[in-house]
């Protein structure tokens, strides 16, 4: 029978020692502000007494933390990202049980995020060896490689920030209510703005040609939006154009107070979608949208018509549903094509993407591609017992016209399964019974998993033994191995 997870003690101590230490507090400081003994307070910093939910509380309001901040996520995680980056078979080693890497990332998480730098940077200096060694690329000049991949970097952003920024929320609240905004009719106020206080005539793109969705021409003051866009995709855009033009300083503020981000590619890249982010919570503010969320029990379908907006646009936005005694629903969110490449993943949860070798197929995100257009829901099993409740299905771009090519998505929403009740997709779904739950891993090259009929690779932690006269069955596609 599958494992229910245990309730997780929290360990506080390397965050906790973090916050005393940018505080500029020691342990006797820390103790007296928190009421503890210097003893109690030793043994949480040591590992040895987790936090008791009292203690818990008084350390969020000493140092001005949410008490998410010690959930564990952000251990979960690194700890995927470590055991992903010691599973790589480039790597040539054997990587370590389960348990010693999460002990490491606990205990010594600095080290843990320093190993997973080092084996980024490593299959990006591989990759462009690679490169260079190709026949067409003897006489490149390495200058003119690309330098590593800012996706990852911008991602890693985005979930440091739980997907949430709140000055943006705030912004854009503030500028539907002034504006009087209403959901469905938002573009044409939009391009009222842009014109009166920019200067900027939207005119729309010629149908002939394959246009962007938005293009500004600075000189001549035209933004060109294309022909096909619906309502809500033109506000879209024409409120991307305006968190650009009037929260410039906002959006700069917001990247370069970001570590994470290390490159002026990935800086671009995160500003534009913070700028998304703003053209999202525009159109679908935050108060007004976790009321209607919470009042159709997370109906995406019936949001999506209440606000003008499409299926994919409302999973995005009940994403980043964190605001601080307003919560909505902790969601991840992604967006993946047939081919498995995800092109879209957002986490205010505990859910963890793998970054190396795909995901898993079992996994209903795949599935819908077999269903187009309806709504599929799963309870999905990870291997440490941990459950979630995925809602999946396809959207659809492009298209316009018998020839045009179309461009296939699935986009999936999951939160871990405590929450499913709340969750109109979840009715008539046997949340509490562990048979109806879909065991899934992270990817074949990190998943420990060994009973598992669609195995691609072998089990993370170690390889099985083949007989010469192949009579040791084999759980996973061998080349030449009959079926």
């Amino acid at each position: 029978m599958p494992r229910r997870p245990a309730e997780r003690k929290i360990y506080a101590h390397a965050k906790l020692r973090r916050l005393r230490r940018e505080a500029g507090m020691n342990q006797v400081e820390m103790a007296r502000s928190l009421g503890i003994s210097t003893s109690y307070a030793n043994q949480i910093e040591q590992s040895q007494r987790p936090l008791t939910a009292s203690v818990l509380r008084r350390v969020a309001d000493v140092f001005g933390v949410a008490p998410e901040y010690f959930s564990g996520a952000d251990e979960d995680r690194l700890a995927t990202d470590l055991r992903t980056a010691l599973a790589d078979e480039a790597c040539g080693a054997q990587p370590p049980p389960v348990e010693e890497i999460a002990e490491a990332v606990r205990d010594h998480p600095a080290v843990a995020r320093a190993l997973v730098t080092l084996h980024r940077r490593y299959r990006d200096a591989a990759a462009q060896a690679a490169a260079l060694g190709t026949p067409d690329q003897s006489s490149a000049n390495p200058a003119a490689m690309p330098s590593a991949e800012p996706h990852d970097d911008v991602r890693d952003f985005f979930y440091a920030h739980h997907n949430h920024f709140a000055p943006l929320d705030a912004a854009a609240e503030e500028l539907a209510r002034d504006m009087e905004l209403r959901p469905g009719q938002i573009a044409g106020p939009l391009a009222v703005r842009l014109a009166v206080r920019h200067g900027l005539t939207v005119v729309q793109a010629a149908a002939g040609r394959a246009a962007d969705a938005r293009r500004l021409d600075r000189d001549s003051g035209l933004l060109f939006l294309s022909p096909w866009l619906s309502d809500g995709q033109r506000a879209f855009q024409l409120a991307t154009q305006l968190a650009l033009f009037e929260h410039a300083s906002l959006l700069d503020d917001l990247t370069d107070r970001a570590g994470e981000l290390g490159s002026t590619e990935a800086s671009a890249l995160a500003r534009i979608g913070l700028a998304n982010y703003f053209a999202g919570a525009l159109l679908m503010p935050y108060a007004a949208f976790h009321r209607a969320a919470e009042d159709s029990g997370y109906d995406i379908e019936l949001l999506a018509a209440r606000f003008g907006v499409g299926f994919e646009t409302v999973c995005h936005r009940l994403s980043t549903l964190q605001r601080p005694g307003r919560l909505g629903v902790p969601f991840s969110f992604l967006r993946v094509d047939r081919a498995g490449n995800i092109s879209k993943r957002q986490s205010a949860t505990d859910f963890h993407f793998s970054r190396l070798g795909g995901t898993c197929p079992l996994w209903t995100v795949y599935e819908a591609f077999s269903a187009p257009g309806r709504v599929l829901t799963q309870v999905a099993e990870m291997p440490d017992g941990k459950r979630h409740f995925w809602i999946a299905r396809t959207v659809t771009r492009g298209g316009h016209g018998h020839h045009a090519p179309r461009a296939e998505f699935a986009v999936a929403l999951g939160c871990e399964l405590r929450h499913a009740h709340r969750l109109v997709h979840a009715a008539g779904v046997a949340l509490d019974d562990p048979r109806a739950a879909t065991p899934i891993g992270l990817g074949c090259r990190i998943c420990e998993r060994r009973d598992c009929a669609q195995r691609a690779r072998p089990p993370a932690g170690g390889r099985l033994a083949i007989d010469a006269d192949r009579r040791t069955h084999v759980p996973y596609p061998v080349e030449g191995q009959e079926d």
